[in-house]
């Protein structure tokens, strides 16, 4: 992944448009039924013809099952799964195999302990996404909480490693994620709403323009 920007959750064909007008690289559609960003395959049917040819097309799953995964892929078309739940390794491996799409693991993140979990997939997924852990609540989801971690625990990263950043990324803190980390791709959902679930295009906007120029600053 290079200099990429994913603005996840689009639920209305107005915040879709206005993710791809701003020029972002992939757009992700929610497919569980416990976030207020979820959409139904008809409707991510629809938002997924919008994206067509414009960006990758992402489809979130939290442990789904064949079934479910199969419906998705056949409704949404999606260029990327990306799986949100507890995936082992052995399930990651078969959905990639058996559904032909290449796949982003995401990974909670509150201590350094929990990057040590990457080697068991490197040689599997696709790509990982590196999330703010989940508070320990039960209304809480598995992503899309607005939550940060501590940017500096990805500093020892190998620069190799194929990874997105997210965690309450917002227009006004992607630059300083993007120097701290040296994070080549970006991904954000609650950090561009009004409310939970609700996309706000000049927030969209902004985080682009902000990504895009931090991503323009030279690594020393």
């Amino acid at each position: 992944m290079n200099h990429l920007v994913k603005i996840c959750g689009l639920s209305t064909p107005e915040t879709l448009d206005a993710a791809l007008q701003a020029g972002a690289d992939l757009v992700g559609f929610v497919r569980f039924a416990k976030s207020p960003r979820h959409v139904d395959l008809a409707l991510g049917q629809k938002l997924s013809a919008q994206a067509k040819g414009r960006a990758q097309r992402v489809v979130l799953l939290v442990d789904a099952d064949d079934v479910a995964i199969a419906d998705a892929v056949e409704a949404l078309a999606p260029d990327l799964l990306q799986l949100h739940g507890h995936e082992t390794p052995e399930r990651v491996a078969a959905i990639r195999a058996r559904f032909g799409r290449p796949v982003m693991k995401v990974f909670g993140i509150a201590e350094a302990a929990d990057l040590a979990v990457l080697d068991a997939y490197s040689d599997i997924a696709d790509h990982f996404l590196l999330d703010a852990k989940p508070p320990p609540i039960a209304e809480a989801l598995p992503g899309g909480n607005g939550l940060p971690f501590d940017w500096r625990l990805l500093t020892g990263l190998d620069p190799r490693l194929s990874f997105m950043l997210s965690g309450g990324l917002n227009p006004g803190n992607v630059a300083e994620a993007i120097r701290l980390t040296r994070a080549r791709a970006v991904d954000v959902s609650s950090g561009v709403e009004i409310k939970p679930g609700v996309k706000d295009p000049v927030k969209i906007e902004a985080f682009v323009k902000a990504a895009r120029a931090a991503f323009a600053v030279p690594v020393l």
